[in-house]
C-alpha cells in the first residue's frame, strides 16, 4: 500500500496460496483497516492478487476498483469460481468462506475498467495508468506520478517469448520500482524448446497408448497450452487424438479469451483474422459436468487430459491423478510453478507415493517438467527489465517471491547493477520520498 497521508492506494488484495482457499491467514483481519483505502489497482486477475478483494469490500472498503476491462472480466468469473470451492471446504473442514456472494457483487460494483495508457486522476494529485504486463490476459502493471516523482508496481511479470501474448513494456522513468520474484533465482532454459518438448511427449503417449495429464492454471497457461496443440495438430506435426478439457473454470476462461483478442500478439491476432479458431481443434472436448469428467477415463486410446488445479490443490486434477498415476503408460507433466507443500511440489521433487484426499497413491507415472511455460519473467529476464529502465531508480523492493529467490534477486540487482535493492519482510513499512 502507498499512503501518502491525504490518500491511501493499495495494489492487488491476494490470498495465500496452499491446500484450501479459506486457510487460516487468508481469514485474519487486515493490517490496515479496509475503510480507509481510497483505491485499490489490480494488476490482473489470478488468485494470489484478487482472492481477498470481496473480504476487503466486507471488511469496510468503500473505494474504487481500478483494472484493465479483461481483468475485470476475468476477476468475475475467478471470484465466483474460488467462492464455490469455499463453499465445498466449508462442508468438508468446517471453515467458513471468507466472503458471499453479496460481497464479490459490490466489488464489482466499485470496479471502474481502464484500457493500457489510458491516464487516471487520483486524489492528492496523483496520476495513474496501466501498461502491459506480458503475464495473463489483461494484466498491467501500475504506474503512479505525482510531481516529477514516480513509483511502478510490476505485479507478475510475463516470461518471454509467451505463445499468446505480448512482451512486457520496459517500465522506466521511476525513482521507485516494486517488482515481483518468483522465479529470481532461476532461470527457464527450454522456452526456445518448449513447444518441442510439448510435441516429444504427445508422440510418446500415442506411442505408449497412455494418457498425458496436464495440471493445469486455468487462466492463461491453458490457453496457451489449447493454442499450442492447435497449432501442432492443424499443421500435422502430431495425429489428432482425444483432448479433454476438464476444468469448468478453464472453459469459461477461454470463453473470455475468445472475447479479448485484442490483448494478444499481433500474430496471434492475425492467425484468428483468417479464419482460425486457435481453440479449438480436431479431438478437443470441453466436459464441463461431473458425468463427463467420469466418463473420460472410458476413452481407452492415447488421450490428454488437461484439468485444474495446476499445483494439484483441489479440482478435477485429483481424481485423474488417483485414476492414472500408478500406471507406467502415464506422464504428468508439469507446466507451472509448484508451491511449497502442493502436491505438484512434492511430485516435482521424486515422491513416488502421495495421499490425495487421505488415499495413498503409488506413483509409477513419468513425471516431466517444461518450465519454459511459465507465465513468470526468469531470473536474467527480471534483472534486464530493470536494467533497461532503472536509470532514475533510487531504490527497488523485491517482493512476490519466495524468500530464497526475492533474496538472491535483490543481491543479483545490487552486484550486477549496482542497485539499492531491499527484500521486505512480511507488513514492514518503509518511508519514501514521493
Amino acid at each position: 500500500m502507498l499512503d501518502t497521508g491525504k490518500v491511501a492506494i493499495l495494489v492487488d488484495c491476494g490470498l495465500v496460496q496452499g491446500d484450501r482457499f479459506a486457510m487460516a491467514q487468508n481469514a485474519e483481519p487486515f493490517v490496515y483497516k479496509p475503510a480507509t483505502v481510497d483505491y485499490l489497482l489490480v494488476t490482473h486477475a489470478h488468485a494470489d492478487h484478487i482472492g481477498r478483494i470481496p473480504k476487503l469490500v466486507k471488511d469496510g472498503f468503500v473505494g474504487v476498483i481500478y483494472g484493465t476491462t479483461a481483468t475485470k472480466e476475468l476477476s468475475q468469473t475467478m471470484l465466483y469460481d474460488a467462492l464455490k470451492v469455499m463453499e465445498h471446504e466449508a462442508q468438508r473442514y468446517g471453515q467458513e468462506p471468507l466472503y458471499e456472494v453479496k460481497d464479490i457483487a459490490n466489488a464489482l460494483s466499485l470496479w471502474k475498467t481502464v484500457e493500457y495508457e489510458e491516464k487516471i486522476t487520483l486524489k492528492d494529485d496523483i496520476t495513474a495508468w496501466y501498461t502491459d504486463a506480458g503475464h495473463i490476459l489483461g494484466s498491467g502493471m501500475v504506474h503512479l506520478v505525482r510531481g516529477d516523482r514516480k513509483i511502478v508496481f510490476t505485479g507478475d511479470i510475463g516470461n518471454v517469448p509467451q505463445p499468446l501474448l505480448r512482451a512486457p513494456v520496459v517500465p522506466k522513468d521511476y525513482n521507485y520500482l516494486v517488482m515481483e520474484s518468483v522465479y529470481g533465482d532461476r532461470l527457464h532454459e527450454e522456452v526456445d524448446e518448449r513447444t518441442a518438448l510439448l510435441r516429444q511427449h504427445i508422440e510418446d503417449t500415442q506411442k505408449n497408448h497412455g494418457t498425458l495429464i496436464i495440471p493445469a492454471f486455468s487462466l492463461e497457461r491453458t490457453q496457451a497450452l489449447l493454442f499450442e496443440i492447435n497449432n501442432m495438430i492443424e499443421s500435422d506435426q502430431v495425429d489428432s487424438l482425444p483432448v479433454f478439457l476438464d476444468s469448468p473454470l478453464a472453459i469459461n476462461v477461454t470463453s473470455i479469451y475468445k472475447s479479448f483478442t485484442r490483448y494478444l500478439r499481433p500474430e496471434v491476432q492475425n492467425q484468428i483474422a483468417a479464419g482460425d479458431d486457435i481453440f479449438d481443434f480436431d479431438g478437443l472436448k470441453f466436459t464441463r459436468t461431473p458425468s463427463e469428467s467420469q466418463a473420460i477415463k472410458g476413452e481407452k486410446r492415447a488421450k490428454i487430459i488437461i484439468a485444474g488445479s495446476g499445483m494439484s490443490h483441489g479440482g478435477r486434477i485429483r481424481t485423474h491423478e488417483r485414476e492414472y498415476l500408478s500406471n507406467p503408460t502415464t506422464t504428468l507433466l508439469l507446466v507451472g510453478y509448484q508451491s511449497v507443500g502442493s502436491i505438484g511440489r512434492l511430485l516435482q521433487d521424486g515422491a513416488k507415493v502421495i495421499k490425495i484426499d487421505g488415499e495413498k497413491i503409488k506413483v509409477n507415472a513419468k513425471v516431466a517438467m517444461i518450465r519454459g511455460f511459465s507465465g513468470h519473467a526468469d531470473r536474467d529476464q527480471l534483472v534486464e527489465l530493470v536494467a533497461n529502465g532503472s536509470n532514475k531508480a533510487e531504490q527497488i523492493f523485491v517482493a512476490m517471491g519466495e524468500e530464497r529467490s526475492s533474496l538472491f534477486l535483490t543481491q543479483r540487482l545490487h552486484d550486477y547493477l549496482g542497485l539499492n535493492a531491499i527484500a521486505p519482510e512480511k507488513n514492514q513499512e518503509v518511508e519514501i520520498d514521493f
